[in-house]
This record gives C-alpha cells, sequence and structure tokens, in this order.
C-alpha cells in the first residue's frame, strides 16, 4: 500500500474513532458511575500546546530541531475502573513543526520538519496529581532541506512510540512531559530517531 494511501487510511480510523466516543466514552460525570468508583474531575476531551525538541539521524545527516506541537485527544473507553482509579483508552493526534535544523558539515543546510499522525493513548487516572501514560502514533514525518536541490522537500511514513506524566496544575489544566522513540521511512529502511517534549494541557 502506498504511503499516501496508509496515511489516509490512519485518518479514516482516527475519524472513525472520533465520530464513535459518544457511544464509547462511557460515564464521565460522577452523575453517571457507579458510586464508590473514583472519576476524574475534568472533561473527556483535551487540546494541548507545547514544546517539543527532535533529534534526526535521516538521508545521510544528522540534525536537531525545536518546535512547537498541538495535540488534541478525546477519551473513548475505561478498561479498568476501580475506586482509587481508572485505566483509560483514548485517542490521540498531534501536530509538530520543527524549525532550525542545520546539518553541520559543507555546506551546513537548513532543515524545518513536520509530523501529523494519530493513534491510542492508554493512561492510568487516579487520585494523585500524576496521571502516567504511553502512547503510540502513526502517520507522515515531513522533512525539507532548504539549500539543496538534491536533498529537497522528502515526505515519508513516521511513528511515534513513547510516555509521559501528566501533572495536574488545576482542575481541567495540566502540565505534560513526555520522551518518545520517533521512527521514520526514508528511501525504503527504517531510521530511528528520539523527541522529548513538554507543553500545557486544557480539558473541556
Amino acid at each position: 500500500m502506498p504511503i499516501q494511501a496508509r496515511f489516509i487510511a490512519v485518518c479514516a480510523a482516527v475519524l472513525c474513532l472520533a465520530l464513535a466516543a459518544p457511544c464509547l466514552a462511557g460515564p464521565c460525570t460522577e452523575d453517571n458511575e457507579a458510586p464508590g468508583i473514583f472519576v476524574p474531575d475534568r472533561g473527556c476531551f483535551e487540546l494541548g500546546l507545547g514544546y517539543q525538541y527532535q533529534h534526526f539521524s535521516v538521508l545521510g545527516s544528522k540534525f536537531d530541531t525545536n518546535g512547537v506541537s498541538a495535540d488534541i485527544g478525546m477519551h473513548l473507553v475505561d478498561l479498568v475502573t476501580g475506586n482509587v482509579g481508572r485505566l483509560t483508552l483514548g485517542a490521540e493526534g498531534t501536530l509538530i513543526g520543527g524549525f532550525g535544523g542545520h546539518t553541520g558539515g559543507s555546506p551546513s543546510l537548513d532543515v524545518k520538519s513536520l509530523f501529523l499522525g494519530g493513534g491510542p493513548h492508554i493512561a492510568v487516572a487516579n487520585s494523585s496529581r500524576f496521571e502516567p501514560w504511553i502512547h503510540g502514533l502513526v502517520g507522515l514525518e515531513h522533512l525539507r532541506f532548504t539549500q539543496t536541490a538534491t536533498l529537497g522537500s522528502n515526505s515519508a511514513f513516521g511513528y511515534m512510540v513513547g510516555a509521559g506524566v501528566d501533572i495536574r496544575l488545576k482542575r481541567a489544566v495540566y502540565w505534560r512531559l513526555q520522551g518518545d522513540y520517533l521512527g521514520t521511512h526514508f528511501n525504503s529502511g527504517l531510521q530511528p530517531n528520539y523527541s522529548a517534549g513538554t507543553g500545557i494541557l486544557f480539558y473541556f
């Protein structure tokens, strides 16, 4: 299956999950939950904005980018519920734009990056301030080398697999810390890269 077709299929799957969410979400307030079961004091939808550092080793070059990230997420279903917490499954989508990359060497090329992907997000919601989670996102990685016709503009399949923790600041405001393995598939081969980020989440 061509990369573009895979990406469209992934986006369609995420959209289907989003449309199905009202049926799958289950209780988001104590009014809809059995007595004694823990319910997070926040909404079922999230919007996040943050900073992302990424290290790439692709197309014969190594470089780092600093950029911005935007995340959207929604609760889908509770896998496990209890009186002290719950294991939740959600859908997550992310957009990361990286800037200021330089390949080094001669000539030193400027690089910009863009990742767009979506996938599952599994978290341990509990009564403490700390909510650990893992996620796996698949999508498209785009790199633009602005000073050469040889490398130029390149797009390929990309994925992020990682973990993090959300720290509650207020009832519906969290601080996120995360680290990810960032895989790319340029020139018919897989390249290992990595990413680290932080940002603020708003629940509604």
